[in-house]
Protein backbone atom coordinates (compact mmCIF):
# COMPACT_ATOMS: atom_id res chain seq x y z
CA UNK A 1 0.00 0.00 0.00
CA UNK A 2 1.27 3.39 -1.12
CA UNK A 3 1.78 6.44 1.73
CA UNK A 4 -1.23 8.41 1.97
CA UNK A 5 -1.30 11.95 1.15
CA UNK A 6 -3.97 12.85 3.63
CA UNK A 7 -5.47 11.71 6.49
CA UNK A 8 -7.96 9.06 6.50
CA UNK A 9 -11.34 8.88 7.32
CA UNK A 10 -14.25 6.40 7.04
CA UNK A 11 -17.18 6.27 5.35
CA UNK A 12 -20.18 3.82 6.58
CA UNK A 13 -22.94 2.19 4.50
CA UNK A 14 -25.72 0.30 6.72
CA UNK A 15 -28.17 -0.59 4.06
CA UNK A 16 -31.16 -3.04 4.45
CA UNK A 17 -29.24 -5.83 3.78
CA UNK A 18 -25.55 -5.02 5.44
CA UNK A 19 -23.01 -2.87 6.24
CA UNK A 20 -20.19 -1.64 4.41
CA UNK A 21 -17.21 0.33 5.38
CA UNK A 22 -14.34 2.35 3.88
CA UNK A 23 -11.25 3.77 4.48
CA UNK A 24 -10.59 6.39 2.27
CA UNK A 25 -7.47 8.87 1.94
CA UNK A 26 -9.03 12.60 2.20
CA UNK A 27 -5.81 13.85 -0.21
CA UNK A 28 -6.57 11.32 -3.60
CA UNK A 29 -9.91 9.87 -2.56
CA UNK A 30 -8.38 6.26 -2.92
CA UNK A 31 -9.80 3.51 -1.05
CA UNK A 32 -7.22 2.35 1.22
CA UNK A 33 -9.40 -0.78 2.68
CA UNK A 34 -12.70 -1.80 2.61
CA UNK A 35 -14.88 -4.52 4.76
CA UNK A 36 -18.46 -5.65 4.87
CA UNK A 37 -21.26 -8.07 6.71
CA UNK A 38 -24.75 -8.51 6.28
CA UNK A 39 -27.71 -7.76 8.38
CA UNK A 40 -31.25 -10.12 9.06
CA UNK A 41 -34.10 -8.77 7.95
CA UNK A 42 -37.50 -10.81 9.11
CA UNK A 43 -39.82 -12.14 6.19
CA UNK A 44 -43.74 -12.06 6.53
CA UNK A 45 -46.13 -9.57 7.37
CA UNK A 46 -43.45 -6.64 8.57
CA UNK A 47 -40.00 -6.28 7.50
CA UNK A 48 -38.06 -5.52 10.75
CA UNK A 49 -34.09 -5.63 11.99
CA UNK A 50 -32.80 -5.50 15.12
CA UNK A 51 -30.93 -2.24 15.42
CA UNK A 52 -28.33 -4.36 17.49
CA UNK A 53 -27.57 -6.11 14.35
CA UNK A 54 -26.64 -3.24 12.27
CA UNK A 55 -24.47 -2.51 15.03
CA UNK A 56 -22.84 -5.80 15.09
CA UNK A 57 -22.13 -5.61 11.00
CA UNK A 58 -21.00 -2.37 11.55
CA UNK A 59 -18.44 -3.38 13.95
CA UNK A 60 -17.36 -6.29 11.81
CA UNK A 61 -17.13 -4.37 8.82
CA UNK A 62 -14.76 -2.22 10.18
CA UNK A 63 -12.71 -4.89 12.03
CA UNK A 64 -12.55 -5.88 8.47
CA UNK A 65 -11.03 -2.78 7.46
CA UNK A 66 -7.28 -3.47 9.37
CA UNK A 67 -4.85 -1.29 11.08
CA UNK A 68 -6.09 1.68 8.51
CA UNK A 69 -9.34 1.90 10.18
CA UNK A 70 -7.54 3.06 14.02
CA UNK A 71 -5.57 5.51 11.65
CA UNK A 72 -9.18 7.16 10.67
CA UNK A 73 -9.35 10.66 12.05
CA UNK A 74 -12.92 10.99 11.37
CA UNK A 75 -16.02 8.58 10.18
CA UNK A 76 -19.45 9.38 9.11
CA UNK A 77 -22.70 6.47 8.67
CA UNK A 78 -24.79 6.82 5.90
CA UNK A 79 -27.89 4.55 6.56
CA UNK A 80 -31.03 3.23 5.22
CA UNK A 81 -33.95 6.10 5.33
CA UNK A 82 -37.33 5.97 7.00
CA UNK A 83 -36.36 3.21 9.49
CA UNK A 84 -38.51 3.49 12.93
CA UNK A 85 -35.86 2.96 15.89
CA UNK A 86 -37.38 3.51 19.48
CA UNK A 87 -35.39 2.67 22.54
CA UNK A 88 -36.31 2.61 26.27
CA UNK A 89 -34.40 4.68 28.75
CA UNK A 90 -31.69 2.23 29.11
CA UNK A 91 -30.65 3.21 25.27
CA UNK A 92 -32.00 -0.67 24.33
CA UNK A 93 -33.97 -1.34 21.75
CA UNK A 94 -37.79 -1.43 22.94
CA UNK A 95 -38.56 -3.83 19.97
CA UNK A 96 -37.02 -4.54 15.85
CA UNK A 97 -36.90 -1.73 13.97
CA UNK A 98 -39.75 -1.11 11.50
CA UNK A 99 -37.94 -0.89 8.14
CA UNK A 100 -38.52 1.51 5.16
CA UNK A 101 -39.99 -1.23 3.16
CA UNK A 102 -42.46 -2.25 5.97
CA UNK A 103 -45.96 -1.57 4.23
CA UNK A 104 -48.63 -2.72 7.61
CA UNK A 105 -48.73 1.47 7.94
CA UNK A 106 -50.26 2.34 4.64
CA UNK A 107 -53.71 2.85 6.29
CA UNK A 108 -52.44 5.11 9.33
CA UNK A 109 -50.19 7.44 6.39
CA UNK A 110 -54.05 7.74 4.45
CA UNK A 111 -55.27 9.07 7.85
CA UNK A 112 -52.43 11.33 8.55
CA UNK A 113 -53.02 13.00 5.28
CA UNK A 114 -56.61 12.93 6.03
CA UNK A 115 -56.64 14.86 9.38
CA UNK A 116 -53.81 17.06 8.68
CA UNK A 117 -55.98 18.56 5.94
CA UNK A 118 -54.93 16.55 2.57
CA UNK A 119 -51.93 16.53 0.40
CA UNK A 120 -51.76 20.26 -0.65
CA UNK A 121 -51.31 21.11 3.22
CA UNK A 122 -48.31 18.22 3.49
CA UNK A 123 -46.59 19.42 0.66
CA UNK A 124 -46.76 22.91 1.99
CA UNK A 125 -46.24 22.08 5.31
CA UNK A 126 -43.53 19.61 5.47
CA UNK A 127 -42.61 19.17 2.17
CA UNK A 128 -43.70 15.52 1.36
CA UNK A 129 -47.09 13.63 0.97
CA UNK A 130 -46.08 10.76 3.62
CA UNK A 131 -46.63 6.86 2.88
CA UNK A 132 -46.12 4.05 4.25
CA UNK A 133 -42.45 4.20 4.12
CA UNK A 134 -42.46 7.58 6.19
CA UNK A 135 -41.78 7.48 9.79
CA UNK A 136 -44.57 9.22 11.24
CA UNK A 137 -46.66 6.51 9.80
CA UNK A 138 -44.71 3.78 11.48
CA UNK A 139 -45.06 5.74 14.80
CA UNK A 140 -48.77 6.01 14.58
CA UNK A 141 -49.16 2.26 13.43
CA UNK A 142 -46.97 1.66 16.44
CA UNK A 143 -49.16 3.62 18.84
CA UNK A 144 -52.18 2.14 17.50
CA UNK A 145 -51.11 -1.69 17.52
CA UNK A 146 -48.61 -1.99 20.12
CA UNK A 147 -49.17 0.95 22.48
CA UNK A 148 -46.86 -0.68 25.65
CA UNK A 149 -44.01 -0.89 22.83
CA UNK A 150 -44.62 3.11 22.27
CA UNK A 151 -45.21 3.57 26.37
CA UNK A 152 -41.97 2.47 26.77
CA UNK A 153 -39.78 4.24 24.30
CA UNK A 154 -37.76 7.25 25.79
CA UNK A 155 -36.29 7.72 22.10
CA UNK A 156 -36.91 7.46 18.89
CA UNK A 157 -33.85 7.64 16.08
CA UNK A 158 -33.75 6.36 12.62
CA UNK A 159 -31.29 3.90 11.57
CA UNK A 160 -28.39 6.19 11.16
CA UNK A 161 -28.86 8.17 14.23
CA UNK A 162 -28.90 4.68 16.12
CA UNK A 163 -25.57 3.98 15.16
CA UNK A 164 -24.20 7.52 15.24
CA UNK A 165 -25.53 8.01 18.48
CA UNK A 166 -23.45 4.38 19.39
CA UNK A 167 -20.61 6.09 18.52
CA UNK A 168 -20.94 8.89 20.08
CA UNK A 169 -23.17 8.77 23.31
CA UNK A 170 -24.87 11.54 21.75
CA UNK A 171 -28.59 11.71 20.09
CA UNK A 172 -28.30 13.34 16.95
CA UNK A 173 -29.30 13.40 13.26
CA UNK A 174 -29.42 15.45 10.52
CA UNK A 175 -31.64 17.82 8.12
CA UNK A 176 -31.34 14.77 5.10
CA UNK A 177 -32.25 12.08 6.98
CA UNK A 178 -34.81 14.19 9.00
CA UNK A 179 -37.02 15.12 5.90
CA UNK A 180 -37.73 11.52 5.69
CA UNK A 181 -39.88 11.21 8.96
CA UNK A 182 -43.34 13.12 7.81
CA UNK A 183 -42.56 15.74 11.17
CA UNK A 184 -39.33 17.70 10.12
CA UNK A 185 -40.57 20.53 8.17
CA UNK A 186 -38.70 22.05 5.26
CA UNK A 187 -40.03 25.37 5.44
CA UNK A 188 -38.88 26.01 8.69
CA UNK A 189 -36.50 23.55 8.99
CA UNK A 190 -37.29 22.47 12.48
CA UNK A 191 -39.66 19.13 13.91
CA UNK A 192 -43.50 20.47 13.52
CA UNK A 193 -45.08 20.94 16.39
CA UNK A 194 -48.96 20.20 14.88
CA UNK A 195 -47.54 16.94 13.09
CA UNK A 196 -45.93 15.09 16.65
CA UNK A 197 -49.18 16.05 18.54
CA UNK A 198 -51.20 14.71 15.72
CA UNK A 199 -48.68 11.42 15.89
CA UNK A 200 -48.95 11.69 19.85
CA UNK A 201 -45.45 11.66 19.78
CA UNK A 202 -43.42 14.05 22.58
CA UNK A 203 -40.82 15.92 20.77
CA UNK A 204 -38.35 15.21 23.71
CA UNK A 205 -37.70 11.95 22.30
CA UNK A 206 -36.22 13.73 19.17
CA UNK A 207 -32.67 13.96 18.63
CA UNK A 208 -31.00 16.94 17.96
CA UNK A 209 -30.89 17.94 14.39
CA UNK A 210 -27.07 18.70 13.91
CA UNK A 211 -26.51 21.10 11.02
CA UNK A 212 -24.24 20.48 7.77
CA UNK A 213 -20.32 20.58 8.50
CA UNK A 214 -20.80 20.11 12.20
CA UNK A 215 -19.52 17.85 14.29
CA UNK A 216 -22.09 15.67 16.00
CA UNK A 217 -19.33 13.91 18.57
CA UNK A 218 -15.98 12.08 19.09
CA UNK A 219 -15.68 8.40 18.97
CA UNK A 220 -16.39 7.14 22.71
CA UNK A 221 -14.48 4.36 24.04
CA UNK A 222 -15.74 0.94 22.93
CA UNK A 223 -14.98 -2.12 20.72
CA UNK A 224 -14.35 0.04 17.49
CA UNK A 225 -10.68 0.39 16.51
CA UNK A 226 -10.93 3.69 16.16
CA UNK A 227 -8.88 6.11 18.19
CA UNK A 228 -10.35 7.81 20.71
CA UNK A 229 -11.50 11.39 19.93
CA UNK A 230 -11.73 10.23 16.58
CA UNK A 231 -14.41 13.35 14.96
CA UNK A 232 -17.85 11.94 14.14
CA UNK A 233 -19.89 13.94 11.26
CA UNK A 234 -23.87 14.32 11.38
CA UNK A 235 -24.10 11.26 9.07
CA UNK A 236 -27.17 10.88 6.63
CA UNK A 237 -29.85 8.86 5.14
CA UNK A 238 -28.52 6.77 2.00
CA UNK A 239 -29.96 8.53 -1.06
CA UNK A 240 -28.53 12.25 0.59
CA UNK A 241 -25.18 10.37 1.19
CA UNK A 242 -25.16 8.98 -2.78
CA UNK A 243 -25.42 12.40 -3.59
CA UNK A 244 -22.63 13.54 -1.46
CA UNK A 245 -20.71 10.65 -3.18
CA UNK A 246 -21.52 12.42 -6.72
CA UNK A 247 -20.35 15.21 -5.79
CA UNK A 248 -23.76 16.37 -7.47
CA UNK A 249 -24.40 20.12 -8.53
CA UNK A 250 -27.52 21.21 -8.72
CA UNK A 251 -29.48 19.99 -12.23
CA UNK A 252 -27.62 17.10 -12.82
CA UNK A 253 -29.90 14.11 -13.60
CA UNK A 254 -29.48 10.81 -11.62
CA UNK A 255 -31.47 7.56 -12.70
CA UNK A 256 -30.46 4.27 -10.07
CA UNK A 257 -31.23 1.19 -11.18
CA UNK A 258 -32.04 -1.47 -9.25
CA UNK A 259 -34.92 -3.46 -7.81
CA UNK A 260 -36.73 -0.28 -7.85
CA UNK A 261 -35.73 2.55 -9.97
CA UNK A 262 -34.88 6.09 -8.33
CA UNK A 263 -34.61 9.62 -9.92
CA UNK A 264 -33.15 11.99 -8.25
CA UNK A 265 -31.45 15.64 -8.88
CA UNK A 266 -29.64 18.49 -6.19
CA UNK A 267 -32.38 21.88 -6.18
CA UNK A 268 -31.83 25.15 -4.86
CA UNK A 269 -35.60 25.10 -4.73
CA UNK A 270 -37.74 23.15 -2.13
CA UNK A 271 -40.11 21.22 -3.91
CA UNK A 272 -43.45 20.65 -2.75
CA UNK A 273 -45.56 17.76 -4.66
CA UNK A 274 -49.44 17.50 -3.60
CA UNK A 275 -49.82 14.12 -5.32
CA UNK A 276 -46.88 12.39 -3.93
CA UNK A 277 -44.50 11.39 -6.63
CA UNK A 278 -41.64 13.38 -5.90
CA UNK A 279 -40.29 13.49 -2.13
CA UNK A 280 -39.37 16.65 -0.91
CA UNK A 281 -36.07 15.48 0.75
CA UNK A 282 -33.20 17.63 1.99
CA UNK A 283 -29.63 16.65 1.43
CA UNK A 284 -27.04 16.96 3.25
CA UNK A 285 -25.28 20.33 2.67
CA UNK A 286 -28.27 22.77 2.72
CA UNK A 287 -30.03 22.20 -1.06
CA UNK A 288 -32.94 19.73 -1.34
CA UNK A 289 -32.66 16.74 -3.51
CA UNK A 290 -36.42 15.75 -4.89
CA UNK A 291 -37.00 12.25 -5.57
CA UNK A 292 -39.20 9.98 -7.49
CA UNK A 293 -39.04 6.37 -7.32
CA UNK A 294 -40.56 3.23 -9.38
CA UNK A 295 -41.38 0.01 -7.85
CA UNK A 296 -40.47 -2.20 -11.22
CA UNK A 297 -36.84 -2.04 -12.14
CA UNK A 298 -34.12 -4.33 -12.91
CA UNK A 299 -36.15 -7.18 -10.85
CA UNK A 300 -38.90 -6.96 -12.92
CA UNK A 301 -36.49 -6.69 -16.69
CA UNK A 302 -34.84 -9.66 -15.61
CA UNK A 303 -38.24 -12.04 -14.56
CA UNK A 304 -39.17 -11.18 -18.18
CA UNK A 305 -35.80 -12.42 -19.45
CA UNK A 306 -36.26 -15.70 -17.29
CA UNK A 307 -40.08 -16.61 -18.58
CA UNK A 308 -38.37 -16.31 -22.45
CA UNK A 309 -35.23 -18.31 -20.90
CA UNK A 310 -33.30 -15.27 -22.40
CA UNK A 311 -30.15 -13.96 -20.60
CA UNK A 312 -30.98 -10.06 -19.60
CA UNK A 313 -29.13 -8.88 -22.70
CA UNK A 314 -30.47 -10.82 -25.09
CA UNK A 315 -32.69 -7.73 -26.46
CA UNK A 316 -33.53 -7.24 -30.38
CA UNK A 317 -34.79 -3.98 -31.92
CA UNK A 318 -37.93 -3.04 -33.83
CA UNK A 319 -41.28 -4.94 -33.37
CA UNK A 320 -44.11 -2.84 -32.15
CA UNK A 321 -44.58 -4.43 -28.66
CA UNK A 322 -44.85 -2.91 -25.65
CA UNK A 323 -44.83 -3.69 -21.79
CA UNK A 324 -45.77 -2.20 -18.46
CA UNK A 325 -43.33 -4.37 -16.49
CA UNK A 326 -45.06 -3.15 -13.70
CA UNK A 327 -45.27 -6.46 -11.93
CA UNK A 328 -45.25 -5.40 -8.03
CA UNK A 329 -47.96 -2.58 -8.97
CA UNK A 330 -46.38 0.74 -10.49
CA UNK A 331 -45.84 4.25 -7.85
CA UNK A 332 -44.93 6.49 -11.27
CA UNK A 333 -47.69 6.42 -12.51
CA UNK A 334 -49.07 6.04 -9.18
CA UNK A 335 -51.12 2.71 -10.19
CA UNK A 336 -50.66 0.98 -6.94
CA UNK A 337 -53.07 -2.09 -8.49
CA UNK A 338 -51.45 -2.66 -11.22
CA UNK A 339 -50.16 -5.60 -13.19
CA UNK A 340 -48.19 -6.35 -15.98
CA UNK A 341 -49.38 -5.52 -19.39
CA UNK A 342 -48.37 -6.97 -22.90
CA UNK A 343 -49.64 -5.34 -25.94
CA UNK A 344 -48.89 -4.87 -29.49
CA UNK A 345 -48.04 -8.50 -30.30
CA UNK A 346 -48.05 -9.80 -34.32
CA UNK A 347 -46.78 -13.01 -35.49
CA UNK A 348 -43.46 -12.07 -35.80
CA UNK A 349 -42.59 -10.87 -32.41
CA UNK A 350 -40.07 -12.48 -30.99
CA UNK A 351 -38.74 -12.79 -27.19
CA UNK A 352 -36.38 -10.41 -27.73
CA UNK A 353 -38.09 -7.72 -29.13
CA UNK A 354 -40.46 -8.66 -25.62
CA UNK A 355 -37.98 -7.72 -23.83
CA UNK A 356 -36.70 -5.06 -25.29
CA UNK A 357 -40.07 -3.66 -24.80
CA UNK A 358 -39.85 -4.60 -20.71
CA UNK A 359 -36.54 -2.56 -20.49
CA UNK A 360 -38.33 0.02 -22.47
CA UNK A 361 -41.48 0.21 -19.83
CA UNK A 362 -39.35 0.59 -17.07
CA UNK A 363 -37.10 2.95 -18.45
CA UNK A 364 -40.14 5.70 -19.39
CA UNK A 365 -41.01 4.97 -16.17
CA UNK A 366 -37.96 6.17 -15.10
CA UNK A 367 -37.81 8.75 -17.12
CA UNK A 368 -41.64 10.24 -16.22
CA UNK A 369 -39.90 10.36 -12.40
CA UNK A 370 -36.70 12.37 -13.90
CA UNK A 371 -39.41 14.73 -15.74
CA UNK A 372 -40.60 15.37 -12.00
CA UNK A 373 -37.64 16.13 -10.20
CA UNK A 374 -35.45 18.16 -12.62
CA UNK A 375 -36.69 22.02 -12.13
CA UNK A 376 -37.78 23.24 -15.31
CA UNK A 377 -34.58 25.32 -16.01
CA UNK A 378 -32.21 22.48 -15.89
CA UNK A 379 -30.03 22.14 -18.93
CA UNK A 380 -31.63 18.86 -21.28
CA UNK A 381 -28.09 18.23 -22.46
CA UNK A 382 -26.93 17.69 -18.89
CA UNK A 383 -25.28 13.56 -19.33
CA UNK A 384 -27.53 11.71 -16.76
CA UNK A 385 -25.63 9.95 -14.18
CA UNK A 386 -26.48 6.03 -14.30
CA UNK A 387 -25.93 4.37 -10.97
CA UNK A 388 -27.19 1.00 -9.08
CA UNK A 389 -26.97 -2.65 -10.23
CA UNK A 390 -28.30 -2.41 -13.68
CA UNK A 391 -26.09 0.46 -14.71
CA UNK A 392 -23.23 -1.25 -16.26
CA UNK A 393 -26.12 -3.59 -18.36
CA UNK A 394 -25.59 -2.70 -22.36
CA UNK A 395 -29.02 -3.08 -22.59
CA UNK A 396 -30.18 -0.55 -19.80
CA UNK A 397 -27.61 1.78 -20.91
CA UNK A 398 -28.77 2.02 -24.53
CA UNK A 399 -32.32 2.14 -23.54
CA UNK A 400 -31.69 5.16 -21.60
CA UNK A 401 -29.44 6.53 -24.52
CA UNK A 402 -32.29 5.98 -26.88
CA UNK A 403 -35.40 7.55 -24.80
CA UNK A 404 -33.76 10.25 -23.00
CA UNK A 405 -31.80 11.65 -26.23
CA UNK A 406 -29.19 12.93 -23.32
CA UNK A 407 -25.60 11.96 -23.00
CA UNK A 408 -25.29 8.87 -20.28
CA UNK A 409 -21.85 8.97 -17.84
CA UNK A 410 -21.70 5.56 -15.67
CA UNK A 411 -19.37 6.48 -12.95
CA UNK A 412 -16.66 3.43 -11.72
CA UNK A 413 -16.74 4.30 -8.93
CA UNK A 414 -19.57 1.70 -6.69
CA UNK A 415 -19.55 2.60 -3.40
CA UNK A 416 -21.35 6.05 -3.53
CA UNK A 417 -23.31 5.96 0.08
CA UNK A 418 -19.94 4.80 2.03
CA UNK A 419 -18.56 7.01 -0.34
CA UNK A 420 -20.47 10.22 0.22
CA UNK A 421 -20.47 9.61 3.60
CA UNK A 422 -16.81 9.46 3.54
CA UNK A 423 -16.34 12.78 1.83
CA UNK A 424 -18.57 14.17 4.96
CA UNK A 425 -16.26 13.29 7.22
CA UNK A 426 -13.50 14.74 4.86
CA UNK A 427 -15.26 17.77 5.29
CA UNK A 428 -15.13 18.00 8.83
CA UNK A 429 -11.33 18.04 8.32
CA UNK A 430 -10.34 19.61 5.43
CA UNK A 431 -13.29 22.55 6.19
CA UNK A 432 -14.19 21.84 2.44
CA UNK A 433 -18.33 21.34 1.08
CA UNK A 434 -18.42 17.23 0.87
CA UNK A 435 -19.13 17.85 -2.67
CA UNK A 436 -17.04 19.23 -3.81
CA UNK A 437 -14.38 16.84 -1.89
CA UNK A 438 -16.61 14.24 -3.86
CA UNK A 439 -15.44 15.82 -7.05
CA UNK A 440 -11.99 15.90 -6.00
CA UNK A 441 -12.08 12.79 -5.98
CA UNK A 442 -13.24 11.95 -9.34
CA UNK A 443 -16.25 9.52 -8.15
CA UNK A 444 -17.97 10.18 -11.68
CA UNK A 445 -15.42 9.35 -13.68
CA UNK A 446 -16.20 6.94 -16.04
CA UNK A 447 -17.24 6.26 -19.69
CA UNK A 448 -19.27 9.13 -21.02
CA UNK A 449 -22.08 7.49 -23.74
CA UNK A 450 -22.74 10.34 -26.81
CA UNK A 451 -26.45 11.02 -27.07
CA UNK A 452 -29.07 9.30 -29.60
CA UNK A 453 -31.36 10.56 -31.47
CA UNK A 454 -34.94 10.29 -28.93
CA UNK A 455 -36.94 7.40 -30.01
CA UNK A 456 -39.93 9.73 -29.87
CA UNK A 457 -42.13 6.58 -31.83
CA UNK A 458 -41.73 4.30 -28.30
CA UNK A 459 -42.01 7.23 -26.11
CA UNK A 460 -45.24 8.35 -27.57
CA UNK A 461 -46.85 4.40 -27.92
CA UNK A 462 -45.62 3.96 -24.74
CA UNK A 463 -47.57 6.54 -22.68
CA UNK A 464 -50.92 6.02 -24.94
CA UNK A 465 -50.61 2.54 -23.21
CA UNK A 466 -50.18 3.93 -19.93
CA UNK A 467 -52.90 6.35 -20.13
CA UNK A 468 -55.58 3.55 -21.54
CA UNK A 469 -54.39 0.94 -18.73
CA UNK A 470 -55.28 3.23 -16.30
CA UNK A 471 -58.62 2.31 -15.84
CA UNK A 472 -57.83 -1.22 -15.37
CA UNK A 473 -56.28 -0.99 -12.29
CA UNK A 474 -59.25 1.38 -10.41
CA UNK A 475 -58.27 1.29 -6.85
CA UNK A 476 -61.36 -1.36 -5.32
Amino acid sequence: MSTAQGPLVVGIDSSTQSAKALVVDVGTGRIVATGQAPHRVTTGAGRESDPRDWWSALTEAVRACGPAARRAAAVSVGGQQHGLVTLDAEGSPVRPALLWNDVRSAPQARRLVAELGGPQVWADRIGSVPGASFTAAKWAWLAEHEPESARATAAVRLPHDYLTERLTGRGTTDRGDASGTGWWAGPTEAYDDTVLELIGLDRGLLPEVVAPGEVAGTVREGELPFARGTLVAAGTGDNAAAALGLGLRPGTPVLSLGTSGTAYAISTRRPADPTGTVAGFADARGDWLPLACTLNCTQAVDRVAALFGLDREAVEPGGSATFLPYLDGERTPNLPHASGLLTGLRHDTTPGQILQAAYDGAVHSLLDALGLVLDADADPAEPVLLIGGGARGTAWQETVRRLTGRPVRVPRAAELVALGAAAQAAGLLTGEDPAAVARRWGTTDGPLLDPLPRDEATAERIAGVVEGAGTLWAEE
